[in-house]
């Protein structure tokens, strides 16, 4: 193909943190017409967000220069849990959860990548089939004291919390899927280095060459603190609906706006100079401009305009939705916890509870403070949970 080296380079390292190393990337590119990537994601939870999407980004980028993707499902290393950051033994899941999960992937991974370019993999394709002799084969590449040089894992083991030996699987067969597919690059966030050097050590094992690493910045999520995660409930999924994106986007601190601009919308170094004296004048109006551009990003112009209608009505203007959901309760009417639980507002009683203790519900604006009280269908009642939830109470 003859990559111009020159113009593709700047692409290729652009928000990356880690290339390793840039002079075996330059190498590949002057010798091979076909570069293949690889990414893997293991199907532990069905929903994508933001902190996804800047690895898709970069993917992106790299089928755009014409790469050969290969997206790697993790249906067999699933069943193990990568240990990353963990700080206990991760639980295992079932079969039947991982198809269930994986169902849901692609229909948000191809609203990043072209589905056409794209080439899906199951890692049980190759895995499944590995035998006892194989499988020692693969550990014999690594020592437990090599192992243990993994931040999360020396933790657990000076903290005497257990680790499990099939843990110590999980970045060698991670590592056997770059053997397997053949991948020249593989791309991930930062807290994959390890596995992705494992990677690059089981290649050369097996008389392959090496891999290239691309990192790329993790997100943290609304909280300002921790990376985006489902488990600390601080994401912004890819299919969530426009206006919860636009409102979780308006809820992330200050010192994020210019993150998020940077690795979920690519502005350049010159944009985001601008945007630095857009924050220090309005932060207010640069967190409103990003909200409004991810959502586009992600669904329309259209459906954005309708989400900034939306947020400005009830946040700004302390206005009722236009469109909410309704409860039926029976005229003797229904205690509030189970009114927020049963209607599906929250997911579980205690999460009710808690919203109540820290004064989070409101009926008609006022703060509910008594966890027994009981709602009748008397009136119209407007149940308010959060910033973004709301429930009309109608009579059964």
């Amino acid at each position: 193909m003859g990559w111009k080296i020159g113009e593709v380079l700047p692409a290729i390292k652009q928000n990356v943190v880690d290339l390793i190393s840039e002079d075996e990337l330059i190498d590949k590119l002057r010798r091979k017409d076909e570069i293949v990537v690889k990414y893997g994601a293991d199907p532990s939870r069905p929903d994508l967000h933001l902190g996804h999407y800047v690895c898709l980004k970069k993917l992106r980028d790299l089928q755009d220069i014409g790469f050969k993707i290969i997206f790697i499902v993790g249906d067999f290393t699933a069943m193990i849990g990568d240990p990353t950051g963990r700080s206990k033994t991760r639980p295992r899941l079932t079969e039947e959860e991982i198809k269930e999960n994986a169902k849901t992937y692609f229909q948000q991974v191809f609203k990043v990548l072209d589905g056409e370019k794209t080439i899906v993999r199951y890692n049980s394709e190759w895995l499944s089939k590995l035998t006892a002799k194989d499988i020692i084969e693969i550990a014999s590449t690594y020592t437990v004291a090599r192992m243990l040089e993994r931040d999360d894992f020396a933790k657990r083991y000076r903290d005497n919390i257990p680790i499990s030996i099939h843990e110590f699987l999980y970045p060698l067969f991670q590592g056997y899927d770059s053997y397997a597919t053949g991948a020249d690059i593989e791309v991930g966030g930062t807290d994959q280095v390890f596995n992705f050097l494992v990677a690059r050590d089981i290649q050369k094992h097996f008389g392959q060459e090496s891999q290239v690493i691309l990192t790329v910045p993790l997100l943290e999520g609304t909280d300002g603190r921790l990376k985006m995660s489902k488990s600390y409930d601080n994401y912004i999924g890819l299919t969530e609906d426009p206006e919860n994106i636009y409102g979780k986007v308006m809820s992330i601190p200050d010192t994020l706006i210019k993150k998020y601009y940077k690795l979920v919308l690519y502005y350049t170094e010159d944009e985001l100079l601008k945007v630095e004296e857009y924050i220090k004048k309005d932060p207010r109006g640069a967190k409103a401009k990003l909200a409004y551009e991810i959502v586009k990003l992600l669904y329309s112009d259209k459906e954005a305009k309708e989400a900034e209608e939306h947020f400005n009505r009830v946040f700004r203007e302390k206005k009722i939705p236009e469109n909410i959901p309704e409860f039926s309760i029976p005229a003797e009417g229904k205690n509030i916890i189970e009114i927020i639980f049963e209607s599906g507002l929250v997911n579980s009683k205690s999460e009710a509870r808690r919203l109540i203790t820290q004064k989070a519900v409101r009926v008609n604006g006022e703060v509910v403070t008594n966890i027994e009280a009981v709602l009748k269908p008397d009136n119209e009642k407007i149940i308010k949970v959060g910033k973004r939830k709301f429930l009309k109470i109608v009579h059964k």
